[in-house]
């Protein structure tokens, strides 16, 4: 190793040294887009060919290459589904070029992939990428195209209960997944109370998942990381793709904004939209109703070489209401949830080696519960909300010394807003008002640096520091945050990989379903809830097979959390005060009263085999996990295992292009049982009449044992899906068939005890089913 750094510096820097001068450099830098439409592709590998030299795009399609001055080079650009291009460059001086892709149009016949950088090649692990093409042939419930389900899918990632979106993320809780879309941070990823995310992947250019291993430029929470970016608008020429289904119809819109004696655009535009009709069919049939909707919006604009300015935003709503009439009486009950998001994004390039983000970020979350009754006159009515409210800064600079060399560094701060409870009460028939409310403000901050470093060419490191703070209640917590990620190449495209990171988490969700429904509450770290703290570390392997154009990880991880947040045994997010009650006010809601801390375990194993493209792809997943908890004050301090805890969890995913015309594709997963508590034994309790003037009756008492004891019945489920294409005048229509479930397997979704029929001494354990085999039809079109 000594011996080649020796034979490295006589060769390249020995003659200058000799002279007193450095290697003479020149740069070459730009931006990477689409053909067709000029969307910016992160994640471009660009090289120089026949060497192992080279960079990747980042976010925004920016990339950089210094070399040393020499003879010519030919410089080659790839990237998955896009025919690669190759420019021949004399390293003379210092180059500014722009690059264009044209997707890769052959759909038949197996192609070699050669595509985005190896994953043997990377530093990071533990970080999975999901083509959007792929998203959209997956068959899922009901032919709603959902990127949370997709993520279900992959290894280290446990879904909730049956339908729901919520991840799990290596023996997390789904508080502890950072969900970002174009850096905005979103609280409920949720339509439809957990069984669908919100993200409408018309309107998405691209996700990924990292769950272990995190860069330093991420933080605030325990378990992963889930990077969504918005498609920037099409700047060539006006297109749209939508579809309707049977829950809801979308309908996406792009184009350039062109000035009127311009010859081309330098901005764009991008508009999504998504509505149910639930709610018109419910109504029809009983008097309530539910729907939700979603919007999204984008538009850049191109300043220059140097300058761009992008703003883009999310808006969307769930409510659900019903009514009810009775003997006099009239009843409401309604519930409401909703997000919005914006960010203002400023690219600037100092130089050639310099990039340097900086965005303004705005996130709101609410959630509103709604009853009233009227009878003879009187009006008894009952208003809770509860929500959180982000204004973000955010600076983030990318420094590219060299291909071997990269420098990442920035600093984030957040004002929250939380208001863990505001409640409104009135009751006419004793003319009582009451107003109550706990808003709660809160400062997070985090400072970071990241370097890159590949001191030889075999050992690629990723070293970082992140810096955090959070003051609230006259609280101030600052907590170090240290990131390490390694990876040693070996011969024939394997390559071990290490890695080790420190994440604090300042908010929390209390949350007593574990169904992802709106119900639950984010509250801050205060004088008495500590931040949650996770140290994570992860060995493996990975290796590319590259005539197969498969990718192979093998990863073992062990995790462990402490001061993870629940509510005591009995407590609700609805719990008021047993304090004396004074005219025309409520007693305050002490959720800090409600809450227990305590620590986690997670480890396991992991594999996943991956093709991302071809006639034929998809992957396949396993999981081998553990994953414990333990709070003092809950079962009776001693440990349990999470009731999201799964020995095995297998996944295949299967996508054909049979033809230009036909897509077949197919998921078949399977699940160990979760843990759950359930009622163990019963017996009689004698009960004393302590107050006289009537008969005492025993009662019958429940004993649930330990918590979690028991195992559900194992999840397995079978996904069908074809599609069919054809070419129009005007684009291209699809009409999708799904079968959800095809065998109709009966997979638990609760337990409930009860007495067997015609014997009310013999107690039986019930189990209830949510989805039985559920077909389902979809149209959508494209121009």
């Amino acid at each position: 190793m000594l011996r080649k750094l020796l034979v490295a510096a006589l060769a390249y820097g020995f003659p200058y040294l000799l002279m007193g001068q450095t290697v003479p450099k020149c740069t070459i830098s730009g931006y990477v887009h689409e053909a067709g439409s000029r969307e910016s592709l992160p994640g471009v590998s660009v090289f120089v060919s026949g060497k192992s030299i080279g960079t990747t795009t980042n976010t925004y399609g920016f990339y950089s290459l210094t070399l040393p001055v020499g003879d010519s080079i030919t410089l080659a650009f790839s990237f998955l589904g896009y025919r690669r291009e190759w420019r021949v460059l004399a390293l003379t001086r210092n180059l500014a070029l722009d690059m264009v892709l044209t997707p890769e149009r052959t759909e038949l016949g197996e192609v070699e992939i050669r595509g985005t950088q190896k994953v043997s090649e990377t530093v990071q692990m533990s970080t999975v990428s999901i083509p959007i093409t792929q998203i959209k042939q997956i068959p899922t419930l009901f032919g709603e195209k959902d990127v949370l389900k997709v993520l279900q899918l992959l290894p280290g990632v446990q879904k909730g209960s049956e339908g729901s979106s919520s991840l799990y993320v290596r023996g997390g809780g789904p508080d502890q997944n950072l969900i970002i879309l174009d850096d905005a941070t979103v609280y409920n990823a949720f339509h439809l109370f957990g069984f669908l995310s919100l993200f409408n992947g018309d309107a998405l250019k691209s996700v990924e998942l990292t769950k272990g291993g995190f860069p330093a430029r991420f933080g605030g929470r325990l378990s992963s990381v889930v990077d969504m970016q918005m498609k920037d608008g099409n700047k060539e020429k006006f297109t749209g793709e939508g579809g309707i289904g049977l829950l809801s119809s979308r309908l996406t819109l792009e184009g350039p904004l062109k000035a009127k004696k311009a010859t081309t655009a330098r901005a764009s535009y991008l508009i999504s939209a998504r509505r149910t009709y639930l709610d018109l069919i419910t109504r029809l049939i009983a008097k309530a109703g539910y729907g939700f909707y979603d919007l999204n919006a984008k538009v850049n604009y191109n300043l220059g070489r140097r300058n761009r300015l992008y703003l883009s935003g999310y808006f969307g709503r769930d409510a659900f209401s019903a009514t009810n009439d009775y003997g006099g009486r009239r009843s409401r009950g309604a519930f409401s949830w909703g997000n919005t998001t914006a960010t203002l994004r400023w690219n600037h390039q100092f130089n050639d080696r310099l990039f340097a983000n900086t965005s303004l970020i705005f996130s709101d979350y609410r959630f509103q519960v709604s009853s009233e009754e009227e009878n003879n006159g009187s009006i008894y009515s009952l208003l809770y909300t509860s929500g959180i409210r982000d204004w973000s800064m955010k600076y983030d600079v990318d420094y590219l010394l060299s291909p071997s060399h990269t420098i990442k560094a920035g600093v984030l701060a957040t004002d929250h807003r939380f208001t863990p409870s505001a409640l409104v009460l009135k009751d006419t028939q004793l003319d009582t008002t009451g107003r109550q409310a706990t808003v709660m403000d809160a400062l997070e901050s985090a400072v970071y640096l990241e370097d890159t470093y590949q001191p030889l060419p075999q050992l690629r490191i990723n070293a970082g520091i992140r810096i955090s703070q959070f003051s609230s209640q006259q609280k101030n917590y600052v907590n170090p945050e240290p990131r390490l990620a390694l990876a040693y190449t070996l011969p024939n495209d394997w390559a071990i990989k290490a890695s080790y990171a420190t994440m604090y988490q300042y908010i929390h969700l209390l949350s007593n379903t574990g169904l992802g429904l709106p119900t639950d509450l984010w509250i801050p770290s205060t004088d008495k809830i500590a931040p949650q703290r996770s140290q994570q570390v992860a060995l493996g392997v990975a290796k590319d097979i590259s005539k197969h154009n498969l990718t192979l990880t093998i990863e073992g991880y062990y995790k462990k959390m402490d001061r993870t947040i629940g509510y005591k045994e009995g407590a609700s997010f609805l719990i008021l005060d047993d304090g004396p009650e004074e005219p025309g006010k409520i007693s305050r809601v002490k959720w800090e009263d409600n809450i227990t801390q305590g620590q986690g375990w997670s480890y396991g194993g992991e594999v996943l085999l991956q093709r991302k493209a071809g006639k034929f792809s998809g992957w396949l997943g396993y999981t081998l996990s553990w994953t414990q908890q333990q709070f003092e004050q809950v079962n009776f301090g001693k440990k349990f295992f999470a009731r999201y805890d799964r020995r095995h969890d297998i996944s295949l995913v299967g996508i054909y292009q049979l033809s230009k015309k036909i897509t077949l594709a197919a998921t078949w997963v399977y699940g160990s049982g979760n843990a759950i508590t359930i009622p163990i034994a019963e017996y009689q309790a004698e009960a004393h009449n302590f107050g006289g003037g009537g008969d005492a009756k025993d009662h019958r008492v429940a004993d649930y044992g330990n918590r979690n004891s028991f195992r559900m019945a194992p999840y397995h489920r079978l996904d069908l899906g074809i599609q069919f294409h054809k070419k129009k005048r005007w684009g291209e229509r699809t009409w999708e068939i799904n079968v959800y479930n095809a065998y109709n397997r009966s997979n638990p979704f609760y337990y409930s005890s009860g007495y067997k029929k015609n014997n009310s001494n013999e107690k039986v354990l019930y189990q209830t089913s949510l989805f039985p085999i559920l077909p389902s039809v979809s149209y959508s079109f494209k121009f």
